[in-house]
């Protein structure tokens, strides 16, 4: 299986929630508060360790940091 296709390896989509919510002086508890995730579930999306998130719940993130689904996930060489 080539590394594009390959759901274990690196997808190459690099999530900022952490650089989002220090630029928000946000908490990873109080994203979880607004957003209906878990802690664990979001901290799992931060780490770049996510292999699939809902649309529901971009919006949900993207709404809660004031921001586009563009400033949170980025494409990374």
């Amino acid at each position: 299986m080539s590394p594009a296709t390959d759901d274990d390896g690196p997808s190459g989509i690099h999530c900022r929630l952490d650089e989002l919510l220090t630029e928000r002086g946000m908490t990873l508890t109080r994203l979880s508060e607004l957003v209906g995730v878990s802690i664990v579930n979001l901290s799992v999306l931060k780490n770049d360790r996510a292999r699939a998130i809902r649309y529901s719940t971009l919006a949900a993130i993207c709404r809660a940091l004031d921001c586009e689904v563009g400033d949170l996930l980025v494409v990374q060489e």
